[in-house]
């Protein structure tokens, strides 16, 4: 079997499949912050260790991990996880061989899932498909040739980090999950009668897991979020339609849940950013593999390597 890893700043998955990327069995997690890195890896011991076990246990031929940080894909080092401490310079690739005693492959996670999306996603049969996930951070990734584009180490397609304005407003800073729940609290002080803002009621945080059933509700506070998000997010992505020109924008993430209506303000605001020469823009889809967009993509990683 292909052992699948991802690593976020707060979900853990451990995925088994063969080679034609298709999950068999599965192990989820939650990061447990607190522990850092060294805690991430007790995690990631015990849940393999219970597959492996005794004469009848799995046979692990290769894996690929979706790691949520830029990596050294040459070294398989972790170069800093901007959201758990104890990852920096950490030899993740070959700790998880030794552990396994196969080939491992690393990248980051925004770029394990649009390869994931790009061979058996929303992007299968496009070329090329960037890919970008909104979640507790906000990454990307381009897949051109059926390849991960890697540029110059260390590190490519880092979207969340592209700058909105010179006063360093990022895309992360706001189109994040977390950046979204910080403009919903804003937004529920301002109007403490919109639907959005009773479903808060009194329990802060993760505010983002209310706008879609607002959106269906039609709830004028939950679409003005939408349309603030979907302007940055938009404008920022007519800066990869320029430099790359893909032929699909795949939007994955938890924050991509809130689902058809995010898709249609993107794919309705893109065009403006565009220069007319590149018209009409790329399509915009969701992701087709949902959450499992990464875990694909890391058991595609661990097959490419075995066959390389």
């Amino acid at each position: 079997m292909f052992l699948g890893v991802e690593i976020g700043g707060t979900k853990l998955q451990i995925v088994a499949g063969d080679g034609s990327a298709t999950i068999a069995r599965r192990w989820r997690g939650t990061v447990r912050q607190g522990l850092g890195g060294a805690g991430i890896c007790d995690q990631i011991k015990s849940a393999i260790a219970d597959w492996t076990a005794g004469p009848g246990g799995m046979r692990i031929k290769a894996a690929g991990i979706g790691f949520g940080g830029p990596v050294d894909t040459a070294s398989g080092r972790v170069r800093r996880s901007h959201q758990i401490d104890g990852w920096e310079n950490f030899p993740l690739r070959d700790w998880l061989a030794e552990l396994v005693q196969a080939p491992v492959a690393v990248d980051n996670d925004a770029n394990v899932a649009a390869l994931g999306e790009a061979v058996c996603g929303a992007g299968a049969r496009a070329d090329p498909v960037f890919y970008v996930t909104l979640g507790s951070g906000v990454g990307g990734g381009l897949v051109a040739g059926g390849n991960i584009y890697h540029g110059a180490a260390p590190g490519e397609a880092e979207f969340g980090h592209l700058r909105l304005d010179r006063d360093g407003a990022t895309v992360e800073s706001r189109c994040s999950g977390w950046a979204v729940d910080v403009r919903i609290r804003r937004l529920a002080t301002e109007e403490p009668q919109s639907l959005l803002a009773r479903a808060i009621g009194d329990k802060p945080g993760g505010e983002a897991r209310h706008l879609a059933a607002a959106l269906r509700q039609g709830d004028a506070a939950a679409k003005s979020i939408l349309r603030e998000l979907a302007g940055d997010l938009s404008f920022a992505l007519s800066h990869a339609v320029h430099l790359f020109h893909p032929q699909v924008i795949v939007l994955g993430g938890g924050l991509a849940l809130v689902g058809e209506p995010l898709r249609a303000a993107v794919a309705g605001a893109l065009p403006a950013f565009t220069m007319h020469a590149f018209l009409p823009a790329p399509d915009v889809r969701l992701a087709g593999l949902g959450e499992d967009s990464v875990p694909v993509g890391a058991l595609e990683l661990a097959a490419r390597l075995a066959v390389g």
